[in-house]
């Protein structure tokens, strides 16, 4: 089951209710064959930008087109989109095979097509042998597969996807991640993918566009994300980070009373946040190369299985009445001590790993 992917290009989109703006000038291209999330909190407005590409919700501004085809005015089920939808819409009365068959009926094909593409469907999604089952009988993982089926049956171009994993538990959601992302690679298709989860969104993207009160604040490969964030809201947003207010004056960098080194020190003067993630942080002995050290108490200890978070309170005279957290790998061959809870300690942060944002 192959398609021919089309890009998406997203211009000026805007969409208000009352004086409320759900979507604000949003300017996005979707590469042909590209898997991209749109990733933000509730209320972001990712929800409404995938409706209006579904056509769903008809932006007051703006341009849609697939390919070179503009679609803003095309009805949905014009489109030729594939959908699959948070709550799976699966139709009660139908069986498996009868909800997966049904856009091929819309669409006019005979039955012997409907059933040969719908055996396909069944044995891509892997759910063979299950066609007659009803949809009371199944699982919440086989209706989200049933839901994909569907979305998939008549070889969309574009597939677009709104949290249709939010239901499952985090087990069968993690299995579901790497099936998905596997699917879309072998179907070569363009897939937007809506979800506020961030590890999903790293997990399963190409490219991630962050998006927030409406706009889209930063658009990138999920590593250039996690690494580079361009503010402090995607720098909290994603991922776990301690954020602490910093200083820069005159070309250098202070937290507290003290000087540090940060990965791009030509910044202006100003107010900024010193973002640290946990598993960049390490055990120091003394000073370090290329790095910034700093002295605390452990705070607190918390076991999470594969790693132990360390709550630890800095050196107030050096750095202010500040906390940061830590992450260290458990296990007997980790080959380090994990400190324990009223221990003074001295952590490292590469200065590679040491960036501000506003």
């Amino acid at each position: 089951m192959q398609s021919d992917a089309l890009n998406i290009s997203i211009n000026d989109v805007t969409k208000k209710y009352g004086d409320f703006f759900a979507l604000k000038d949003v300017s996005l291209e979707v590469k042909s064959g590209e898997f991209l999330t749109l990733l933000g909190p509730s209320g972001s407005g990712k929800t409404t930008l995938l409706m209006v590409l579904a056509g769903f919700t008809r932006p007051d501004y703006g341009s849609v087109k697939f390919g070179n085809k503009e679609v803003v005015t095309t009805p949905p089920h014009l489109r030729d989109i594939g959908m699959v939808f948070q709550n799976y819409a699966l139709f009660p009365h139908m069986n498996v095979e009868q909800n997966i068959g049904y856009p091929q009926k819309l669409r006019g094909k005979s039955k012997s097509e409907i059933k040969e593409s719908v055996s396909e469907a069944l044995s891509i999604v892997k759910l063979d042998g299950l066609g007659h089952r009803g949809v009371g009988e199944l699982s919440g993982g086989q209706k989200q597969r049933v839901a994909l089926a569907r979305a998939i049956v008549f070889k969309p171009q574009i597939l677009l996807m709104d949290e249709p994993l939010s239901a499952l538990d985090k087990k069968l959601r993690e299995e579901m991640q790497i099936e998905l992302r596997q699917l879309h690679d072998s179907l070569t298709m363009t897939t937007v993918y809506v979800t506020h989860d961030q590890k999903e969104a790293l997990t399963m993207s190409d490219r991630i566009a962050v998006i927030n009160d409406g706009e889209l604040k930063q658009l990138g490969s999920p590593n250039e994300i996690y690494t580079n964030p361009s503010n402090a809201f995607i720098a909290d947003f994603i991922g776990e980070s301690s954020l602490l207010p910093a200083k820069v004056i005159s070309n250098k960098a202070y937290l507290g009373a003290s000087q540090i080194m940060i990965n791009h020190p030509s910044q202006d003067d100003g107010d900024y946040l010193l973002v640290i993630r946990p598993e960049k942080l390490f055990l120091a002995k003394g000073k370090e190369k290329d790095a910034n050290i700093f002295n605390g108490i452990v705070e607190g200890s918390i076991f999470q299985g594969e790693s132990q978070l360390l709550v630890i309170k800095l050196d107030s005279e050096s750095f202010g009445e500040q906390s940061l957290r830590m992450r260290l790998p458990n296990g007997s061959d980790v080959g380090q001590k994990v400190p324990h809870t009223g221990e003074k300690i001295s952590v490292g942060l590469r200065m590679a790993d040491s960036f501000l944002v506003e």
